[in-house]
């Protein structure tokens, strides 16, 4: 189940996939990873943190993901976030050869270092 104020989000989020990777971006001409999530959400009036790591104390913790919940990752301290869209799947600013794109949270460096979730609203 998505509600429909999580829909919209994921619509907003989706327009920018394709979109460069660039360090200290928060804008569509770039984004990082916050500053990918903090411009989807500030579309909805929502102001989160500008890192992924101050992210981590915007929201609730939650355990049982829902579609527009922010995604934790970092080896040591949080140092990326996305978005989840639900199925195990997550939109982020990835790194600067891949840009927006989405990936599971099932493999590899996200399955490794998965550290938690936001829920926003």
């Amino acid at each position: 189940y998505t509600s429909e104020a999580a829909q919209r989000l994921l619509n907003e989020a989706a327009r920018y996939l394709g979109t460069p990777y660039v360090w200290g971006g928060y804008s569509p001409s770039g984004f990082d990873c916050s500053g990918f999530t903090q411009f989807v959400y500030k579309h909805f009036g929502v102001t989160l943190n500008r890192t992924a790591a101050a992210q981590y104390s915007n929201g609730t913790a939650v355990t049982d993901l829902q579609a527009g919940d922010l995604v934790m990752f970092g080896k040591s301290g949080i140092n990326h976030v996305g978005i989840y869209i639900g199925g195990n799947t997550f939109i982020h600013a990835a790194n600067p050869s891949r840009g927006v794109t989405t990936d599971t949270l099932a493999s590899g460096y996200y399955k490794t270092n998965y550290v938690g979730a936001r829920r926003i609203f």
